[in-house]
């Protein structure tokens, strides 16, 4: 921790109202260090991780965190607030804040060292002293471990009380924070004789596994709450943390001998079904971390009846809740996204390969002999066909990733065979994108079925490996090749005939239809289904123009708000938080490059004003693209990929004409309220994104 924090990197007076605000007078001193290159940059990733969870924790701590490609080496700073500043925590402001900052390809020695820092907010000794140490110095000394808690403690000035920290937290014993680095429990012989007494009774035993997006502070934070817990009710609890820094797998006779399972995870667990068997807790990380006893007693309460909940045989990695309220409509929307994210990549690559080979080579690129009978170095002809036969390759892979990855978030590893097999019979049945679609539902809900079915505990483990590939891959190969496959090559057919025959009246409302979409949530459920129904229409070698007239009109549409906010904050920027100004320049890039996330901060601190008037803008530009005429083969790229855009420069008229009607009314909307205070409104209402899905792809988002 030596070389991650000095006292420059520490503020014991921080005065900051928001956790904006927060954020960069902190990174603000990793700039003046050479710690971080670009601030704007380094913010905007600490912001994105903080859309995907508010990372307040309860006992007054704020932990904001990322990886970055702007930051040079791992990096701490370390800011006191006396009023308290509001990360989202359920008991209130934090006024301990943390900003770790790490490299996008940090090694593990210095992820080992972060994740012991998130274990040490788990002490109340060590937050305790962090209230009351008056020295900069002596701060960053305490949080390298230069210095022991109670000699800070010690220094502090006369009549300081040191205030209560967690209240789900206890004092770490030296033995049990030593194995930070694994995610095990030290037996310091407190728990080997707190049930067994003079029955001689082995104690309870839970296996857990934490994990969070980052994988760099609340993975680690869960695993010591659950261990403290564990041994403040006399049990045993071993945790395996995966993590940034890697995890080593529990012992595999440490998890036949567990009584219980609680995962605590915000990303998919890792081969998960080594757990299976057992009665299970299946919760997101910030219960392990404020709830530990609770789930303790859940547990034990599950095993004394005998239970074992469904998610602790191979349950979906997508369902990180485990909330029993959360209905079908919502798992089937988590199934289907599950699969679009690992789709898009293929999309996007595939797609301007296809594109640039065209631009090179030409429209009758796509008739060129195959590159491997014909390829000379000096023929730019040669290098489109190489570009466009590549690109064809990729696209091949759209049907049966999308299946496979839908089956995968229903049924973890195992439904990936039969998911892969039964989108490449789509294909070969010409089922397509819709094909894809029913092959993924059907393959994981096959493998579930199977699952189901209790086995001796010798097959188990030959289950995985053959048994479920087998019967799956066949079932769902039956039920594309001779039930399901005709008739929804029909309806594809169909849909595709459809497409084509759109003109006039009916392209121009579908424009609209797909530009409001576009604009609702800047990247949740509803963008993606806009943005799936082009790109599927163009993931063909030769696709329709009107198939290419939708992919513009959705591209059009997602450039439309942040390009809005961007010039809002520029022709009245009053209206708008000194903040928010500064997101309206980032705005620019994000908004011409297709990525509508440079609008989240907007349409979070003010969804009402911000939200409705960028669908009005991306219906008016989605419309005016159909009436243009404008195409495209490319699933991204915004300005940059307009040299391949048919009817370029009514096309961009079309986005202008959107940027205008989104600018003026939202200068419109701002100006009718009264204005807010310099500086206030940076505190982002988190639950104006929380249907964003937790994907990195850089689509339309």
């Amino acid at each position: 921790m030596s070389e991650m924090i000095t006292a420059d990197l520490v503020d014991l007076d921080l005065s900051a109202e928001t956790k904006e605000a927060a954020a960069r007078a902190l990174a603000e001193r990793m700039v003046t260090l050479g710690r971080v290159t670009d601030l704007e940059g380094f913010l905007a990733d600490v912001a994105a991780r903080e859309a995907q969870m508010p990372t307040g924790l309860d006992g007054g701590i704020g932990i904001p965190h990322c990886r970055s490609e702007h930051v040079t080496e791992p990096t701490l700073g370390f800011g006191r607030s006396a009023a308290g500043i509001d990360f989202g925590a359920p008991d209130g402001p934090a006024d301990l804040i943390f900003l770790i900052a790490a490299p996008a390809g940090a090694d593990d020695a210095h992820l080992t060292i972060l994740s012991s820092l998130a274990r040490q907010l788990m002490n109340a000794e060590f937050t305790s002293a962090l209230r009351a140490v008056d020295d900069a110095a002596a701060a960053a000394a305490l949080i390298r471990g230069d210095e022991s808690p109670a000699a800070a403690a010690s220094t502090a000035p006369e009549g300081t009380e040191p205030t209560e920290g967690s209240k789900d937290s206890v004092v770490v014993s030296a033995a049990a924070s030593a194995d930070t680095a694994t995610g095990t429990t030290t037996d310091t012989g407190d728990t080997a004789t707190a049930d067994t007494g003079a029955s001689g009774e082995r104690p309870f035993r839970i296996v857990a596994v934490t994990s969070c997006p980052t994988g760099i502070a609340h993975t680690y934070m869960a695993a010591e709450s659950l261990e403290n817990a564990g041994r403040e009710a006399g049990i045993e609890v071993v945790v395996e943390t995966q993590g940034s820094a890697g995890f080593t797998r529990l012992d595999p006779a440490v998890i036949a001998a567990a009584d219980g399972v609680i995962f605590a995870h915000d990303v998919p667990v890792r081969d998960k079904d080594r757990f299976a068997g057992k009665p299970t807790v299946d919760v997101g990380v910030k219960a392990g971390i404020n709830k530990p006893a609770e789930l303790i007693t859940e547990v034990r309460g599950k095993a004394a009846r005998g239970e074992v909940s469904a998610g602790s045989a191979p349950g979906t990695p997508v369902e990180r809740s485990g909330d029993s309220a959360e209905g079908y409509g919502t798992k089937l929307r988590k199934w289907l996204m599950s699969g679009v994210s690992y789709m898009v990549p293929f999309v996007a690559a595939g797609g301007l390969l296809i594109a640039l080979g065209f631009a090179i080579g030409g429209w009758t690129v796509n008739k060129a002999p195959s590159v491997m009978d014909h390829f000379v170095w000096t023929q730019t002809d040669s290098w489109g066909a190489l570009l466009f036969q590549i690109g064809v390759v990729s696209f091949g892979f759209l049907v049966p990733v999308l299946a496979g990855y839908i089956a995968y978030g229903m049924a973890d590893r195992p439904g990936l065979v039969p998911g892969f097999v039964g989108g490449a019979i789509s294909l070969t049945i010409n089922a397509g994108f819709l094909g894809g679609l029913a092959a993924g539902l059907i393959a994981g809900g096959v493998v579930i079925g199977i699952q189901k079915v209790k086995i001796p505990a010798a097959l188990r483990g030959i289950m995985p490996v053959v048994v479920i590939p087998l019967i799956s891959a066949a079932i769902v190969g039956f039920l594309m090749f001779v039930v399901i496959g005709k008739p929804i090559a029909s309806a594809q057919k169909g849909m595709t005939d459809w497409l084509n025959g759109l003109t006039g009246t009916n392209a121009v409302l579908l424009g609209a239809l797909l530009g409001l979409m576009m604009c609702f949530d800047l990247g949740g459920p509803v963008n993606k289904v806009a943005y799936t129904f082009a790109t599927a229409g163009i993931a063909v070698a030769s696709p329709s123009d009107s198939a290419m007239k939708i992919m513009a009109a959705v591209m059009a549409a997602g450039m439309v708000p942040p390009l809005a906010m961007a010039l809002a904050t520029t022709v009245r920027g009053r209206l708008f938080t000194e903040t928010e100004r500064e997101n309206g320049k980032a705005a620019w890039v994000l908004g011409a490059s297709f990525i509508s996330e440079g609008a989240i901060p907007f349409a979070a601190a003010d969804p009402l004003r911000v939200i409705p008037s960028a669908m009005v803008g991306g219906a008016v530009t989605g419309s005016l693209s159909m009436a243009f005429g404008a195409t495209l083969r490319a699933p991204h790229g915004g300005i940059f990929v307009v040299p391949l855009i048919g009817n370029p420069f009514l096309y961009l008229i079309a986005i202008a004409a959107g940027v205008c009607v989104t600018t003026a009314l939202v200068v419109v909307l701002k100006g009718m309220r009264k204005q807010a205070p310099e500086g206030t409104g940076a505190g982002v209402a988190d639950t104006a994104i929380a249907a964003k899905v937790d994907s990195k792809e850089p689509v339309a988002a």
